[in-house]
């Protein structure tokens, strides 16, 4: 599912600073701010039973590597009963286990896993919309007085052809499907096999606030709410401004009573268990995302800002001086009040060396481990996708007949319709398509990178015999072992997450730099985004005092002149 913002609510669950044995001048210390999650798309991580799908217990079989990460949370993708129109995230019983990925006992084991590593389980929860197979909409479709029919958005067909809206994945852009049963269209903002809940109804709330319930009396300490910006209309459906789509957010987003819903939601479940929520969607201004992440709304608490994704969506790729102006802007509104979270890559992106690193051989390495050091150095919730800790990298299909995306393949339908440049849709989709970010993880140099022992429903990336665990794990100098370090500073240093930060050298074309500082302990931080050296002056007046952190073998410095390595990214603490 297509991420715009993502917010992290958290509720009640903050850790004093006596707790942590270390006093501080600080406020709101919390076990989440503190953490670093990771997500794990499950069809992708690991296969047991040789489908060539992987599996809950593939997850099982792998807690002690994901506990050796040093991570404290796990985002797991959809695992409900789906068709699989848009791999799980088209759900057709909430209280059920997808077969491919196995049974309830087989999640019940996994999250007695987590919890006996002190991993914390975050749960997706796909309630903008549910499948069309799913029971609800199969009894709402059926007649115009059942009971379930005001569950989903309907429009007679008598009143005449609905008001245009834009679909995300539909492959002519139109949301309204027309259905012949009842002679109605129904709302599907992304696939036709997708039709958008109707919030507005409370017996739908009453329906998720009882499937939320459900997992958290199972023991799951959170929820991702996939696409929750969207799930309040404005049920008389106005027109809307002609191009309007291409700014969908604002005028999907934030609709009437989204934060009468969270707030209710809070009331029903967030407040009678420890648990939070994740939440996609903050809106399309600062003002939108505090008024979601505000401590005193009693709603959600961490902002996961989407618009760092929005940089480099284009063959051009990115501009340094933009990515810093992103990530800036976001830590200054955010300085004095609210969270933020901080990524570079999930589900729905390409891999983040490819995209915002160098993915050549020569380069890979650095740029991903500088990456790293950024993700795990700012102020914010790190958030890491699976595979990025190795360096795994896009895969690069040239054909449409390679994709398994419903965005792929439709946008491809959608090109052919329109008369549109099929050519520049496939270089694009190349590059920025989601199955980049979806081929399976890479265990080792065994066939299929040990991921299955059958035919992986994604291909592997060819490069697996030098990218994967096995390989890295007995190389202290690789990306995997440099994230372990990164996040053990991450975890020693809690200046890397509540200490002030600053920008430096803002006009600078290949260096970001910035400081950390915290209760007098201030930290220097500096990463080359290019493949050439950059020399520069120390742009602080402070001295160096120990270096921390480095992706390279060594620092050259002359007369206060440093000189970074292509990608070189380096952490010093500087002399009070």
């Amino acid at each position: 599912m297509k991420i715009f913002l993502i917010l992290t609510g958290v509720f009640l669950l903050i850790f004093s600073c006596a707790d942590q044995g270390k006093k501080t001048s600080y406020e709101d210390r919390t076990w989440w701010k503190e953490g670093v999650i990771y997500q794990i798309y499950p069809r992708s991580f690991k296969d047991t039973d040789g489908d060539g799908i992987g599996d809950l217990k593939g997850v099982i079989e792998k807690l002690d590597y994901i506990k050796s990460l040093g991570v404290s949370m796990v985002w797991l993708n959809p695992i409900y009963s789906s068709p699989n129109a848009d791999n799980g995230y088209d759900i057709s019983d909430y209280r059920n286990i997808m077969k491919e990925f196995g049974t309830m006992d087989d999640f019940d084991s996994l999250l007695k896993g987590l919890h006996e590593r002190d991993i914390k389980f975050v749960m997706d929860v796909v309630v903008n919309h549910s499948s069309d197979e799913h029971e609800w909409f199969k009894q709402s479709r059926s007649s115009r007085d059942n009971p379930y029919r005001d569950y989903y958005h309907w429009w007679p067909a008598e009143k005449g052809t609905p008001p245009y809206r834009y679909s995300l994945f539909d492959p002519k852009g139109d949301a309204w499907k027309y259905d012949s049963i009842t002679n109605a269209y129904y709302l599907h903002y992304f696939s036709q096999k997708q039709p958008d809940l109707k919030w507005e109804n409370p017996r739908v709330r009453q329906e998720v606030y009882d499937i939320m319930k459900f997992w958290a009396d199972k023991g799951v300490d959170g929820f991702r709410l996939d696409a929750f910006q969207y799930a309040a209309k404005d049920t008389t459906f106005p027109v809307l401004p002609v191009g309007y789509e291409k700014n969908v957010i604002k005028y999907y987003g934030m609709g009437p009573n989204l934060h009468s819903y969270l707030k209710e939601m809070y009331e029903e479940v967030f407040s009678k268990y420890d648990v939070f929520a994740v939440s996609e969607g903050a809106g399309s201004t600062f003002e939108d995302a505090h008024s979601l992440v505000d401590a005193d709304r009693n709603e959600l608490q961490m902002a996961y800002h989407f618009e760092g994704m929005d940089v480099g969506n284009s063959l051009d790729r990115f501009q340094l001086k933009e990515f810093k102006e992103v990530y800036t802007k976001w830590d200054s509104a955010f300085a004095k009040k609210g969270w933020l979270s901080v990524f570079l890559a999930n589900h729905d992106v390409p891999r983040m060396a490819s995209k915002f690193g160098n993915d050549s051989p020569i380069f890979r390495e650095a740029s991903t481990k500088m990456l790293n050091t950024f993700i795990l150095s700012m102020r914010g919730t790190p958030y890491c996708y699976y595979g990025d800790e190795l360096g795994m990298t896009n895969i690069g299909f040239d054909s449409i007949s390679q994709y398994q995306d419903i965005a792929a393949i439709n946008g491809y339908k959608k090109v052919i319709d329109t008369g549109g440049d099929v050519t520049q849709y496939l270089a694009s989709l190349k590059f920025l398509s989601r199955d980049n970010g979806r081929t399976p993880m890479q265990w080792d140099a065994s066939e299929q990178a040990g991921f299955t022992t059958g035919t992986p429903w994604l291909p592997v990336n060819d490069n697996y015999k030098k990218i994967n665990v096995a390989v890295e794990n007995e190389d202290p100098e690789s990306c995997l072992n440099h994230f372990k370090k990164m996040v053990q500073l991450r975890k020693d240093n809690p200046v890397f997450v509540y200490g002030k930060y600053t920008l430096l050298l803002p006009e600078h074309d290949q260096i970001y730099a910035y400081t950390r500082e915290l209760d007098g302990e201030k930290m220097l931080i500096m990463l080359n985004f290019s493949p050439e050296v950059a020399t520069v002056e120390i742009p602080v007046k402070k001295d160096l005092e120990e270096l921390l952190m480095n992706n390279y073998q060594n620092v050259f410095l002359k007369d206060r002149v440093l000189s970074l390595e292509p990608y070189q990214a380096f952490i010093y603490k500087l002399k009070n």
